[in-house]
């Protein structure tokens, strides 16, 4: 097959791989500058510390994929090594983990913008808006556990007329995404958690 097929099989993993990417640098974007600009900016509070503060939520994220497996974790470190007040942290987290997914809603937009592209879909800026629109949407709808996205991807790429069976073609690599991006929701709860403490 490799023989008789390698250009098809390199054009198909070149593919693969720039989607990764792509999503690996808008989530590292979002938690590298988005975040800490806000945080940096409303919240007055240095960058470094945040991140050293959250490091073993982010590790648990990482490895588990589960905004609800690490919310405790999650809270703990806001708690103890942010210095956010019990109240706070009690309220905002728990919704954070339920309705802030970020970096699942970046992946999802992405993930049907690139389906879309090799199914040779030309989408115009309607259906742009409804992605960007139902991605959101599903997001907030998305449960904390392993896979969610995945399952939500569905209703994004069913709102521009993609069958749910072309799933299959990013499935290989979302393993890796969804850890990935777990960090990036969990880093944002947190953010949040520190600005509203901040505020009060």
């Amino acid at each position: 097959f490799i023989t008789t097929n390698g250009g098809e099989l390199l054009s198909m993993l070149s593919s693969i791989g720039g989607y990764f990417a792509l999503v690996v640098v808008g989530l590292l974007i979002h938690t590298l500058i988005v975040y800490p600009s806000i945080l940096k900016f409303i919240g007055k509070y240095p960058i470094k510390q945040f991140f050293n503060g959250i490091s073993k939520a982010q590790l648990l994220a990482f490895s588990t994929s589960s905004s609800g497996a690490t919310l405790p974790i999650t809270m703990d470190c806001c708690e103890k090594n942010l210095g956010v007040k019990k109240e706070v942290s009690s309220f905002v987290l728990p919704l954070g983990a339920t309705i802030n997914m970020d970096g699942t809603s970046m992946y999802q937009a992405i993930a049907a913008v690139f389906i879309a592209q090799v199914l040779g879909m030309d989408l115009d800026i309607s259906q742009q808006l409804t992605i960007v629109l139902t991605a959101t949407l599903a997001s907030i709808g998305s449960a904390a556990v392993p896979g969610a996205g995945m399952v939500m991807l569905v209703i994004v790429l069913s709102s521009i007329g993609i069958g749910a069976d072309k799933i299959a073609l990013i499935f290989a690599v979302d393993r890796l995404l969804d850890m990935i991006r777990t960090v990036v929701n969990v880093t944002g709860d947190s953010a949040i958690a520190k600005i509203i403490d901040s505020l009060k």
